[in-house]
């Protein structure tokens, strides 16, 4: 992900949107990483609900997507 774009929330929580994802809004969705969870949550509706994932479970799915498989022991 090419990491064009940031803010910050209350929680503290730095949001990073992929720069693919364009300058007219589209769909698009932004991440925050924790130290043990990734927070996923819709760029057009920031104090909506948020998809909250194990950083296993986000490495599994970006690797799925990018077409390259992941693997933790």
């Amino acid at each position: 992900m090419n990491n064009a774009e940031s803010s910050t929330d209350a929680l503290g929580l730095a949001w990073f949107k992929s720069s693919y994802s364009g300058t007219e809004g589209g769909q698009c969705v932004e991440v925050a990483a924790g130290t043990a969870v990734v927070h996923i949550r819709d760029s057009k509706a920031t104090t909506g609900p948020r998809l909250t994932v194990s950083r296993k479970t986000w490495a599994g799915f970006v690797g799925l997507a990018s077409g390259t498989s992941y693997e933790q022991p």
